[in-house]
């Protein structure tokens, strides 16, 4: 096992430097920051090469990749066009998105999971027909429609939660933000478990634990369901940097200061700095949350043993 986890996170380094290259090459060649601080007017050629030697872009794109991956791995992401460090921004808009993801993940794996035993255990029946139709559904709607619709019934109309989250942004008042960023995902969850758990029901394994005569419960816990989560721990994992990257719309509706309105705001001003920088960080958690899902598989499938 040792082994092999070092032998991932040497594997996690040429990944992370490809990613990171190519999101500094389309950052920095498709747009330019300038334009960005000199606003609706075009910068005067004196102002813009004083702002270009200031922030080092009058230096070969090459020489400023190698620049910034060197203050990255002295824990220095650069400064944003208005003064202030990335590493400022990033202090005060993590941990609010980690809460939302947090919140996110637990609606996926209680709610996700639960449906997905009840309709695999009852498939074909009416209660199995209408989870699927309904996951259909909330596939089928874009995010924002259900983030303006949820804010609008159950934060104006009938008053029973906040329309914005509060700058302290607790968790309970990221339930529904985290419903509505974890919608999509937890109709992918559902479906996964429905299918995996159907799958493995006609199993041997399972056919064998109840011919043993073990308790019904026993059987779906400790044999079933272990071996069926595998390929939705799979998603769980990849989808947690999916969900903080892709918090941008929810964010925005419930006007939550976290990392998705942290890379709007830079995207609308063109802060090379900010957006470079917060998407530094969302691949190394793709990276680390791949690595611990391959790890968990061997909890899972106890057959799966890494050399």
């Amino acid at each position: 096992m040792g082994r092999y986890v070092v032998r991932r996170l040497l594997q996690m380094i040429p990944v992370f430097i490809g990613a990171t290259l190519l999101i500094f090459l389309m950052v920095n060649v498709m747009g330019d920051p300038i334009a960005g601080l000199c606003g609706e007017r075009q910068c005067d050629p004196a102002t813009a090469a004083q702002l270009k030697r200031e922030f080092g872009l009058d230096k070969p794109v090459w020489q400023q990749y190698l620049t910034y991956m060197g203050n990255v791995f002295t824990g220095d992401f650069g400064t944003a066009f208005n003064g202030q460090k990335v590493t400022e921004l990033m202090s005060t808009a993590f941990p609010v998105t980690i809460r939302l993801t947090i919140v996110a993940i637990l609606i996926e794996i209680v709610i996700g999971i639960t449906l997905g035993v009840i309709t695999g255990l009852r498939r074909g029946r009416p209660v199995d027909t209408s989870v699927l139709l309904a996951t259909l559904v909330v596939i089928s709607v874009p995010t924002f429609v259900t983030g303006l619709l949820l804010q609008l019934l159950l934060g104006v109309e009938w008053g029973w939660i906040k329309p914005s989250v509060s700058p302290d942004a607790t968790f309970s008042e990221l339930i529904v933000p985290g419903l509505v960023l974890a919608s999509v995902s937890l109709a992918y969850v559902t479906r996964l478990t429905r299918t995996s758990i159907a799958e493995n029901r006609r199993s041997d394994y399972v056919r064998t634990a109840v011919a043993k005569g073990l308790p019904r419960q026993r059987v779906i816990i400790r044999h079933l369901l272990r071996n069926s989560l595998i390929p939705v721990v799979t998603f769980i994992g990849t989808d947690i940097g999916a969900l903080m990257g892709g918090a941008i719309v929810t964010e925005r509706i419930f006007n939550i200061h976290g990392v998705g309105y942290q890379l709007y705001q830079g995207i609308l001003r063109q802060n090379t700095q900010t957006v470079v920088g917060f998407v530094t960080v969302l691949v190394l958690v793709f990276l680390v949350a791949n690595l611990l899902v391959d790890l968990l598989y061997a909890v899972l499938d106890p057959r799966i043993r890494y050399a």
